[in-house]
């Protein structure tokens, strides 16, 4: 089948959700993929976050395709091997005590937001059940999430939603602590508000989050579905800002191409779950974890610090070409502010030219594999430059 039949066929039997770039992805090996036309793409996006390891690691297709042809799937009445070392694995590397595993990002904050009014409801009683969440932050596209989602172009045509929910300015802990109440159990932050704009919270707000939950035993929850699992340079983002949190969401990255979510239960909340509080069909499919246990394996310190040392190199350059206003971000999560130039226009020009970037509202947004090379970023870069460079209306 060529492009043109399988747009016109996705056109008739998949609901319209998605404005899709004109691009049909066929095959790919680390950052670099291929069209159905023959087209090579070097890949900036990794499946919005989620290809950590680039596309078809070695290592990660074997462990899947192993237990693919051992046990695909058995439900968590049982026990298999593959999800118990996933959440050994998770414990050890960031100090958890107990985690739950879902299926998407959603489902991951969903986790949080009832844990954190378990945990609540347990010690309190009933009725202190508000989480305060941030403007413009994002955590999913359940009608729960979306009330925990502050942007009001979310919240059309979908009401009522779930109540609970008070959001604050972000980087403004006075509006934050007028905000907090008797009735407040929890607070969620993004670290970076990827879909908001790639906009880092301030390390001294974010400090001041903490002690503020500290101080009146509020949870502090951190949503790291797209900055965890090495993305931003360590395995969580929060590393980086030294808070200690009490609930922490993760998905995209951890299952390296296959779909997982988690929920990271830290020693406050431990024991919040029991017996029939939270359940899922597919949460830790054996065939997901195993694939999960690669990436977390392949997320060393050499891995993270290369992270690192590309994150510098892209705002560097990026930081210097002709029409950027600014960039912002932490790692390989970076988003690209223009002067006058729309962010997605400036996408399209790149895809033309065999480079496939985001956007996140007006910016053009970087989410590259984590193993993309330097040679590989270069000739993205080069592609931006030389756009930037040559504009023309």
């Amino acid at each position: 089948m060529d492009f043109n039949g399988l747009r016109q066929m996705d056109s008739e039997y998949i609901a319209g959700t998605y404005a899709r770039f004109p691009v049909a992805i066929v095959d790919g090996k680390g950052a670099v993929c291929h069209g159905i036309g023959g087209e090579e793409y070097i890949d900036f996006t990794s499946g919005i976050g989620v290809n950590s390891l680039g596309f078809c690691d070695d290592d990660w297709v074997a462990a899947v395709s192993r237990q693919a042809g051992t046990i695909c799937h058995m439900s968590n009445l049982y026990y298999t091997a593959p999800n118990v070392q996933l959440a050994k694995n998770l414990c050890e590397r960031t100090g958890c005590k107990k985690v739950f595993f879902a299926n998407s990002g959603a489902e991951a904050n969903e986790g949080i937001i009832k844990a954190a009014r378990k945990y609540s409801a347990d010690k309190y009683g009933e009725g202190r059940n508000e989480i305060i969440t941030l403007v413009n932050s994002f955590h999913g596209r359940t009608i729960t999430t979306l009330a925990a989602t502050g942007q009001e172009v979310f919240h059309k045509n979908f009401g009522p939603f779930t109540g609970g929910f008070v959001h604050a300015l972000a980087n403004d802990i006075g509006d934050l602590k007028a905000k907090v109440s008797d009735k407040t159990c929890g607070i969620l932050i993004e670290m970076i508000q990827g879909e908001g704009g790639v906009i880092p919270l301030q390390k001294a707000f974010t400090h001041a989050v903490a002690a503020l939950c500290a101080e009146h035993d509020i949870l502090l929850m951190v949503d790291e579905v797209q900055t965890g699992m090495g993305r931003t340079g360590t395995l969580l983002a929060c590393e980086q800002f030294g808070l200690k949190p009490d609930l922490v969401s993760l998905a995209k990255g951890l299952g390296g191409g296959l779909p997982i979510g988690a929920v990271l239960l830290y020693a406050k909340c431990e024991k919040t779950f029991g017996y029939g509080d939270h359940g899922t069909t597919f949460g830790g499919n054996p065939i997901v974890c195993a694939g999960a246990n690669v990436v977390l394996d392949k997320l060393t310190d050499t891995l993270l610090a290369d992270v690192q040392r590309k994150s510098k190199l892209i705002f560097d350059a990026v930081g210097k070409m002709p029409h950027v206003k600014s960039v912002s971000g932490l790692g390989l999560m970076i988003g690209v502010e223009f002067d006058t130039l729309a962010g997605r226009d400036v996408v399209n020009k790149c895809l033309d030219a065999g480079i496939i970037f985001l956007t996140a509202k007006t910016k053009l947004r970087m989410l590259p594999p984590l193993t993309i090379t330097e040679e590989q970023i270069q000739k993205g870069l080069n592609v931006l430059s030389n756009i930037l460079t040559n504009w023309e209306d």
